[in-house]
């Protein structure tokens, strides 16, 4: 008869014995220090590129700018040409992308987070949000041609500022409404129930203590979204937005040139009037042959960084200054 019983664990301290126990720790602490020089590899490389690319811009495009550059048109002349219009347009498409995608990204991520109830219709809203996040630019481009500069054409006027401002808007706005659900969600229900217990109405609580909680975060986002739409080309070139403009959006003639009452004084010829972008202008500029033009498209990617350092600088003092406000 055979015995079934377990046989005993052999005693590690016997002779010819296996340890139970094999220790992997040199071999663990080595991959750990691999994957550190792998990561700082990584980053060192990345950073070297962006530097050089730096610095390749800056040697090109530095000493190009100045005020001729700032204040003149284009032309056919890379030593006459300037992107007075080009800058005028990104201005103005993207004060009305802003005014656009702020207030409605974040009062759906807003009314998603707090006042959806959870149904199969608000999950596929959500499903559907996370994947316009990740659809190719170009899409959107063919979308606002369909949609704002053709169906829409008597209000936005064709492909205009309205009709580039739209389109910009509607693909940032995932990204904003993701980051505005994202920061809601991480405010404490502590914050929601003790204002609920002293008797406040849902939209009290979320309107007095939740979102002002949540706007760093909110700000983070849209940070983001307009860092990206400031730089994108692909949906503006499917659009029809041109690369020679000799005016600037807006009835202001002479100096400024680019005038912010003009949005009251007369908003019909700013959004209803052709534009180009600074994106577009470097990339009609990079495509010629001269190398005068090379060092003008260089020179205006220097001017779109520092719009774009600046855009991203007033964003920040705004997310610090309501940081402070809550501490």
């Amino acid at each position: 008869m055979v015995d079934a019983s377990p046989s005993p664990l052999p005693d590690s301290g016997a002779p010819g014995a296996e340890p139970r126990f094999v220790s992997r720790r040199s071999q663990r602490q080595w991959l750990d220090r691999l994957f550190q020089v792998l990561a700082w590899g990584a980053t060192l490389v990345a950073i070297a590129v962006l530097a050089w690319l730096l610095v390749d811009i800056l040697s090109q495009g530095l000493g190009r700018i100045d005020g001729q550059f700032l204040t003149s048109f284009p032309s056919r002349r890379a030593g006459k040409a300037g992107i007075l219009a080009a800058l005028a347009g990104t201005f103005w498409v993207m004060v009305t992308v802003a005014a656009v995608a702020f207030p409605v990204g974040v009062g759906a991520g807003l009314y998603l987070q707090e006042f959806a109830a959870d149904t199969w219709l608000t999950r596929l809203i959500e499903i559907n949000i996370g994947n316009l996040a990740g659809v190719p630019s170009i899409i959107y481009g063919l979308l606002g041609l369909a949609a704002f500069a053709r169906l829409l054409q008597p209000i936005t006027g064709g492909r205009t500022v309205l009709s580039g401002a739209l389109t910009l808007a509607l693909l940032v706005l995932p990204i904003i409404i993701v980051a505005t659900r994202e920061a809601l969600r991480a405010v404490p229900d502590s914050v929601r129930l003790a204002g609920l217990a002293l008797g406040g109405t849902r939209w009290q609580v979320v309107w007095d203590h939740v979102l002002p909680a949540a706007f760093p975060g909110v700000l983070t986002g849209v940070i983001l979204a307009l860092s990206r739409a400031i730089g994108e080309t692909a949906p503006l070139i499917a659009l029809g937005a041109l690369t020679f403009v000799p005016f600037t959006p807006g009835c202001t003639e002479g100096f400024p040139y680019v005038n912010p009452l003009d949005a009251v004084r007369c908003p019909a010829a700013i959004w209803q009037s052709p534009f180009t972008v600074m994106p577009i202008q470097i990339f009609n500029w990079i495509s010629r042959p001269q190398q005068a033009f090379h060092e003008n498209a260089a020179a205006a990617i220097i001017v779109l960084m520092g719009m774009l350092i600046l855009m991203n600088s007033v964003a920040i003092g705004l997310r610090s200054r309501a940081r402070k406000f809550q501490d």
